[in-house]
């Protein structure tokens, strides 16, 4: 083999090599992304469990607040039917009505002392409010790693390895401004 030859083959074996660096790289983001987002569907599904005992828990102290507690729990059902359905942009929309309406619920438990006092009370607003945190913890992580995938995509010569390969960008999950805004806790109590 001449020296030319030898150089074109070596030439071939580190472009190949190279190429298959951005192949796994863009496979591991999409793995990264998928792990991402079943992150936040397992603390998802543990926040719908706790839910229901939660508002069965405030029915029996909050007889005039029925409003408040269909609010939740309609708003638990579109968390989960977008989320049944994969649907990133229904689930932002359903993700901020669950939060107004716990925040509601909770400023609502404010005018029941007893309620405020019971034991399953504490300990369901104590657990619903963690998953809550761990949700927008697990959210940003999430859109993080779908914008390093994004990115990755469009990058030279990424795109042309993850176009050759059918790789997808992934959606961030995305919150409108209203749903993004604190609540109104005076308007609650008026």
């Amino acid at each position: 083999m001449s020296v030319a030859g030898f150089v074109g083959f070596g030439s071939i074996v580190v472009l190949l090599l190279y190429l298959i660096l951005i192949y796994n790289r863009l496979v591991n983001l999409k793995h990264d992304t998928a792990k991402a987002w079943s992150n936040i569907d397992v603390l998802l599904k543990q926040r719908h469990d706790e839910l229901p005992k939660l508002v069965e828990t405030c029915k029996q102290y909050m007889q005039h607040e029925r409003e408040t507690l269909e609010r939740v729990m309609q708003a638990r059902a579109g968390v989960f039917a977008a989320q049944q359905a994969s649907d990133l942009g229904s689930l932002g929309k359903a993700e901020g009505q669950l939060r107004q309406g716990l925040t509601a619920l909770f400023a609502t438990a404010e005018s029941y002392p007893d309620l405020k006092a019971d034991q399953s009370f504490r300990h369901l607003e104590a657990r619903i409010t963690g998953l809550e945190n761990a949700i927008a913890d697990r959210r940003e992580f999430y859109n993080e790693t779908v914008n390093n995938n994004n990115v990755r995509l469009e990058e030279f010569p990424d795109v042309i390895v993850g176009r050759l390969f059918g790789f997808k960008p992934f959606h961030l999950l995305e919150f409108s401004e209203q749903e993004k805004a604190d609540v109104d806790l005076q308007a609650l109590f008026r």
